[in-house]
């Protein structure tokens, strides 16, 4: 969720620990702050609300220090105000933290009974006065650190300054991501992931599960969860500052939406085979052969991924697919059984519900795979099968191009397990390749008709309620529509198979209410226009995106048609991404609201 960053340096830091909370506003934007080591002594600066309103207080008195860390807020306990905001401090010690301390109440209350005064409403400040308490006993920074980190239960990611100690920062990870990073000419870096810390180095390491890391401004020493001393293998990011800005586009969603046919392309190049026109996934010590049930988790748009999944693993593989929530996973006690494929699909690899829900399956020996956007990510770590995505760094809170590169994944695993179980021929196979590679110029075609579907936002945009309908493979692209349209314009939205309608969601329709139609031509085009006539019949007022073979089969009482490519069946979902997500841009547009930041909601949802 929050963003972290922390520097130690020979020079003032100040400035690109902001620079560094700037690459990673998309993290968390409820509150920010800066603390840094003065001549010894402890200096912060903190704003609620928008990372300007840092920059505004450090414009009006400005930080010196050689050694800093700094935050950037999703409120998770307490309010989003300045006195919860980070870093919370001591006399003795400055703290951030990305994460979750679930026993925190426990410990605040033995905090306050042996007399201590906490400021904030936080879980994180308790890790602050309960290392500043074992400093006042005696205990050197290092110690109190390694004491206090066995007391705290949840997840988090921690990185510390202390009084006194200008070349000391401590980092420390249970189930949140931390990135260590080595600079040049004595420099050190801390980070909640790679791309905080491009433009300051290439050079980094991950820290595994319950490490910590006393780090000086020329080496770092890294210690496992007993105490022992570690070494971490030092990678190349590849991350890069470029690739957080927005070039000429209003909004990263936007340019994120438009950059979808190359980073697809990219993606289905590394599973495609033209000239064989085959399917091949990454190695793997497991035989798909061997799979008698896959088990897909996942959360929010990525869990739309999985159902689509469902459906082209059954069609195609003939192997029964169930379809999880993350968050509900574990609590369920599943039946886990010897054959089954555990299917986890995260964008960043540390979503702390999927993760916990793979962890569930590794512990009763269930194989695992995973659709994963960060190769070095826990979850790709831990995955007995990584299919990686290329979507590259996505900045906007809600997830396009991202969603579209799983989906492309997706369809590479379908066909490659059918072809595994011999239920695909070549011929079939070679059919599903040609039609991969049409993908992304049809996103191209797609993206054409922006500007049709900006004229329709401004009539959706006045509703107070928006129903969305697809079958198939489309009825989750009609769930992934709506819940677009929710997180960034603030409609309430529904999506539903088209079907379903006159089993209750029909009472809503009347002329005040849009309904959004996914209807691409083909098999159960026909099934789909009979339950779209049964709204109009009430009222209804239909927006319908279909080709033209549709379009001409539907008639002409719509209020408006988006026109798209002809296109398959397998790739509908991918290319009819494009329009669901260009119209929740330009409804929320024309709302007005913060497209790229949308209220309560963050990009990597690291708590459970």
């Amino acid at each position: 969720m929050c963003g972290i960053i922390g520097i130690a340096a020979r020079r003032n830091v100040a400035d690109e620990l902001y620079d560094g909370l700037k690459r990673l506003e998309y993290r968390g934007y409820d509150s920010a702050g800066i603390c840094t080591l003065s001549d010894g002594e402890l200096e912060r600066r903190r704003a609620e609300g928008k990372l300007h309103n840092l920059r505004t207080k450090l414009d009006e008195a400005p930080l010196s220090g050689t050694i800093g860390i700094a935050h950037t807020r999703w409120a998770t306990h307490g309010a989003p105000t300045m006195g919860n905001a980070h870093p919370h401090a001591t006399d003795h010690v400055a703290l951030v933290h990305n994460g979750i301390i679930e026993n925190f109440k426990a410990l605040r209350e033995e905090l306050i009974a042996a007399g201590r005064t906490l400021e904030s409403e936080t879980d994180s400040e308790v890790v602050c006065h309960l290392v500043s308490r074992e400093i006042e006993a005696g205990a050197s920074p290092e110690q109190a650190v390694q004491t206090v980190l066995p007391r705290l239960r949840g997840a988090f990611a921690l990185a510390m300054i202390f009084t006194g100690h200008s070349d000391l920062m401590i980092g420390a990870r249970k189930g949140s991501p931390l990135v260590l990073g080595y600079g040049e000419d004595e420099e050190m870096y801390l980070g909640s992931d790679a791309l905080a810390l491009a433009g300051l180095t290439q050079r980094i390491c991950y820290l595994d599960e319950g490490d910590w890391c006393v780090v000086r401004r020329s080496v770092a020493d890294i210690y496992d969860a007993e105490n022992r001393p570690a070494d971490r293998d030092i990678v190349h990011s590849g991350a890069s500052a470029a690739a957080v800005e927005k070039g000429n586009y209003r909004h990263f969603m936007l340019k994120e939406i438009h950059e979808q046919p190359i980073v697809v392309a990219q993606t289905l190049k590394s599973y495609l085979r033209p000239l064989e026109e085959q399917v091949a996934l990454p190695d793997m010590e497991f035989d798909l052969s061997g799979v008698t049930r896959v088990s897909i988790v996942a959360c929010g748009t990525s869990s739309y991924v999985g159902m689509v999944g469902k459906y082209w693993i059954e069609q195609f593989a003939r192997v029964p697919v169930e379809v999880d929530v993350a968050s509900e996973y574990r609590y369920r006690d599943p039946v886990l059984e010897e054959g089954q494929l555990a299917l986890f699909i995260s964008q960043s690899g540390e979503t702390a519900d999927t993760l916990a829900a793979m962890r569930h399956c590794k512990e009763a020996g269930i194989t695992t795979a995973g659709i994963i956007n960060v190769p070095t990510s826990t979850m790709a770590r831990e995955a007995d099968l990584l299919m990686p995505t290329h979507a590259g760094p996505e900045i906007g809170v809600a997830s396009t191009k991202a969603f579209t590169c799983q989906l492309a994944v997706m369809a590479a695993f379908a066909t490659n397990l059918a072809r595994a179980k011999g239920r695909l021929p070549a011929d079939e196979e070679r059919e599903i390749v040609r039609h991969l590679q049409e993908v992304p110029e049809c996103m191209n075609a797609a993206l054409e008709r922006e500007d049709v579907i900006e004229k329709v936002a401004a009539f959706v945009a006045k509703a107070r309620d928006v129903l969305y309908l697809g079958r198939g493979p489309d009825y989750p692209m009609a769930l992934e529509g709506a819940l677009k349209l929710k997180e960034i314009s603030y409609i309430h939205a529904e999506g539903y198979a088209s079907g379903e309608m006159k089993h209750g969601p029909i009472a809503l329709i009347d002329e005040t209410v849009p309904l959004i139609v996914l209807a691409p031509s083909g098999p159960l085009f026909e099934k789909t226009v009979s339950n779209m006539q049964e709204a109009q019949a009430r009222g209804a007022q239909v927006v319908l995106i279909s080709d033209d073979t549709g379009i001409d089969e539907a008639g002409n009482d719509v209020i408006e048609y988006v026109r798209m490519p002809k296109v398959h069946p397998l790739i509908a979902p991918l290319v009819y991404a494009i329009p669901v997500q260009l119209l929740a841009y330009h409804v929320a547009v024309a709302k007005g609201t913060d497209v790229d930041q949308p209220r309560n909601l963050a990009k990597s949802v690291t708590v459970e």
